[in-house]
């Protein structure tokens, strides 16, 4: 009780500093609201993310958390006027969110994904993968490994990687009791840190396009070397699989999976109850081929985005590929065939199968609201000039620690990226300047540009707000903010090595050394942490 009392004190003491503090500066509300806020292109501009997130810690409600950020961000814009407010929150917040052509492509591409899942769990596709695959994978670490290797294999798309890895193997870490919010680590650090270094990726297109003359694709392979978060993500998830070192909350969410074979830790979703509905009668193929034809619709899709059928060779089709429509048209594709295959076989009726239809969007309701918020809540940012005053920031200070610059990047983009839940913003913002300091033919502005991405796919990998652990959460059907308290700790050990490397890079900008001495860094830093922990 005492400790439900200080939660509730705590939340309502940041809503208290929501309201003051801006209001102190503001000193009086006007009765028209202006053009240009007050607040724009200062620090406050990053107060909305800042509490939404600290509320969301601390109260464990995501919604209400990011509701309350995209409010603070309306009434700053709005000078504390209201009708201003409601205005920009609703209007030009929500409405514009949900109407960006964009983000429309990615709710329906979430909601097929969605639909998919069930239509594969009704035909028992799912229970006949996970009987399979536990008569082959007889550990924990085998199942842990499977997991990272299919993570690595879908490099294609971070929101394609954590919904199909998630309805692949959540089957195979119940039987091996893995805890949902160890499966959801696993997911969420083999989709943005995987497509970062794949030059196949609508990551790696992102990239490129924020760099002219046609060099963005040559710049992005470069700097694979030097990701130093990314690379070191994959050699952690590897070391922790193999030894089965826990710390942190994941420790215990782990003890009650093997323990007590509680997976979901007494958070259980309704979806999951769900999900372990199905037909006994189901075959392997009944998961595989549709996940397979998904995989190569979606490629397709992507490519046919980017010019390919219109000439354009396969890089520069897949550099201009647009991945909501892609994404969207490949799932499109795959949901006909799949009821097309499923009606063939007689696995299900076809009454079955449109009951699958609401049942499927219903599961992703809560990740669709998240995501909507977040959305609204980076609307809120962008419109108060956070993106700016990060600029500024970085332009008037960073650039006279030339050695240094990449551990001051790397900080930066991390800074902004878990703030905005946002890497591809992040990029857009850091990456310019960096090359505005350094020319392309520079090793330390590959490392920089390496850093920028680095430290944006760190930020996004710890930010509740951020849409690829939004989507690992719904993927591994696990409860949202456990998935970001327990994956927190990782994630922050991964990024304190990582400013080391680029501290490292900064002097030695040679990624024959930099990358394995970073990699034995990053493997003394575990084995230590083991040895304290047998102690304790």
């Amino acid at each position: 009780m005492k400790t439900r009392r200080l939660t509730i004190l705590s939340a309502l003491g940041l809503m208290l500093l929501m309201l003051l503090i801006p209001a102190a500066l503001a000193e009086e509300a006007e009765e028209a609201v202006q053009v240009t806020s007050r607040f724009y292109q200062t620090f406050w501009s990053l107060l909305p993310p800042i509490i939404a997130i600290a509320l969301a810690l601390i109260t464990k409600e995501v919604y209400s958390s990011l509701f309350i950020g995209i409010v603070t961000g309306g009434l700053l814009y709005a000078n504390f006027n209201i009708e201003g407010t409601l205005n920009h929150v609703l209007v030009d917040g929500i409405a514009t969110s949900l109407a960006d052509t964009y983000n429309v492509g990615i709710l329906f591409f979430l909601v097929i994904l969605g639909i998919l899942v069930m239509l594969m769990n009704k035909a028992g596709g799912s229970a006949a993968f996970g009987r399979w695959a536990s008569s082959r994978i007889k550990t924990r670490a085998g199942a842990q490994l499977s997991t990272i290797a299919l993570g690595v294999l879908i490099f294609i798309d971070d929101y394609f990687n954590c919904l199909t890895v998630g309805s692949v193997m959540r089957p195979v870490s119940d039987n091996s009791k893995i805890s949902r919010a160890k499966l959801a680590y696993l997911i969420d650090a083999t989709a943005a840190p995987v497509c970062i270094i794949a030059p196949v990726s609508s990551w790696a297109a992102a990239v490129s396009s924020y760099v002219s003359e046609g060099n963005g694709l040559a710049l992005f392979i470069s700097a694979i070397p030097f990701n130093f978060y990314a690379l070191l993500t994959i050699v952690m998830m590897i070391f922790l699989a193999l030894t089965g070192m826990e710390y942190g909350p994941m420790a215990k969410h782990e003890r009650n999976a093997i323990e007590k074979g509680d997976i979901f830790s007494g958070k259980r979703l309704d979806a999951d109850a769900e999900a372990d509905q199905g037909s006994s009668k189901g075959r392997v193929a009944d998961l595989v081929l549709p996940i397979a034809v998904l995989i190569v619709a979606c490629v397709i899709g992507m490519i046919y985005s980017g010019g390919f059928f219109q000439g354009e060779d396969f890089v520069t089709a897949f550099s201009n590929a647009d991945a909501s429509i892609g994404l969207m048209m490949g799932s499109a594709v795959t949901l006909v065939l799949t009821l097309i295959y499923y009606a063939c076989r007689r696995t299900l009726t076809f009454s079955e199968m449109m009951n699958c239809v609401p049942e499927g969007f219903k599961s992703m309701v809560p990740a669709i609201l998240i995501l909507t918020f977040a959305w609204s809540l980076k609307a809120m940012t962008d419109s108060l000039g956070a993106k700016q005053y990060v600029e500024a920031v970085v332009n008037t200070y960073a650039a006279g620690f030339k050695s240094f610059l990449p551990a001051i990047i790397f900080l930066i983009a991390c800074g902004l990226s878990f703030a905005t839940g946002t890497s591809w913003g992040t990029f857009g913002i850091l990456i310019p300047i960096t090359l505005g300091v350094f020319p392309l033919t520079d090793p330390l502005g590959v490392v920089c540009v390496s850093a920028c991405m680095a430290g944006a796919v760190c930020g996004d990998h710890c930010s509740p707000i951020s849409d690829t652990t939004i989507m690992a959460s719904a993927g591994a059907q696990c409860d949202h903010v456990t998935h970001v308290s327990t994956q927190l700790p990782y994630a922050l050990t991964v990024a304190a090595v990582s400013f080391v490397a680029y501290i490292f890079a900064g002097l030695v900008p040679n990624p024959v050394v930099a990358l394995p001495v970073a990699i034995a860094l990053m493997i003394c830093a575990l084995l230590v942490m083991r040895k304290v922990m047998a102690k304790d």
